[in-house]
């Protein structure tokens, strides 16, 4: 006779095993302690449940900030440009040609939907620009109940002749590939990169710009300007360098 393997021991109960009798006690205990983890988890529950209600409250009044923020930005040239080509991971995802479609994006925006948990969206905002016929781009996140994720994007109106399928071939690591599957924006058609996207997923690049640089994107920029005030320090410091070698040389002919 098989034993029924999901009939738990009662207390008091004598269950035999090999000629030894589990404790009662022991089994009360653990009966106990099961008692106060679900006790634990309720109160978990209710908690998530008050962190999604807070993050709602301060989503709406983050809101007015962003907008000013990007209202700022439209007036930096190539902010979002310059932003993520200082990002460690995202400026590998442009290649020349995307540099200069981003030349053309006036704004950033990421959302979340409205009860916080099912997910986010990623608005690129452009101007009139002599690419595609669209002035917004979107990528929406959905994390669905069973805890999939579905990633939806706006397929791009391309203009004539400039298309992703048209662009021109690109050599990367001594192998030449279509500018569609080296490009930013096959992020939007649904084409998965060969090789960086294996290393950076869908998903992925759309938590990076959420949870990194739209948090603080002045950061990646102002990486930028460091970088370039840097550089312009060495160059002043091998100028005097230059200076007083040949200062020095001038005293040794006197």
């Amino acid at each position: 006779m098989v034993a029924d393997k999901g009939k738990k021991p009662k207390v008091g109960d004598k269950i035999e095993d090999g000629g030894e009798q589990i404790d009662a006690d022991l089994v009360q205990s653990i009966e106990r302690l099961q008692e106060v983890q679900d006790e634990l988890e309720k109160i978990n529950e209710e908690a998530s449940d008050k962190v999604l209600e807070i993050e709602q409250k301060y989503n709406e009044v983050r809101k007015p900030v962003y907008d000013k923020r990007n209202d700022i930005i439209k007036s930096i040239p190539d902010f979002w440009l310059t932003a993520f080509l200082s990002h460690p991971a995202l400026s590998d995802l442009l290649n020349d040609e995307d540099q200069k479609i981003f030349k053309h994006l006036t704004s950033l925006e990421v959302e979340d939907m409205k009860d916080v948990k099912s997910g986010y969206s990623i608005t690129f905002n452009f101007s009139p620009n002599p690419y595609f016929e669209d002035t917004k781009l979107t990528k929406t996140i959905t994390f669905l109940d069973e805890g999939t994720t579905k990633i939806t994007a706006t397929p791009i109106k391309w203009k004539e002749g400039m298309g992703l399928s048209n662009g021109v071939t690109h050599e990367k690591n001594g192998k030449k590939r279509p500018l569609e599957e080296d490009s930013f924006f096959s992020w939007f058609s649904g084409t998965q990169r060969k090789d960086d996207m294996d290393e950076i997923p869908d998903g992925q690049v759309a938590e990076m710009i959420k949870e990194d640089l739209w948090v603080n994107p002045l950061t990646y920029f102002n990486n930028d300007a460091d970088e370039e005030e840097e550089f312009g320090d060495e160059d002043d410091e091998e100028d005097i360098g230059t200076d007083d070698s040949e200062e020095d040389e001038e005293d040794d002919q006197e």
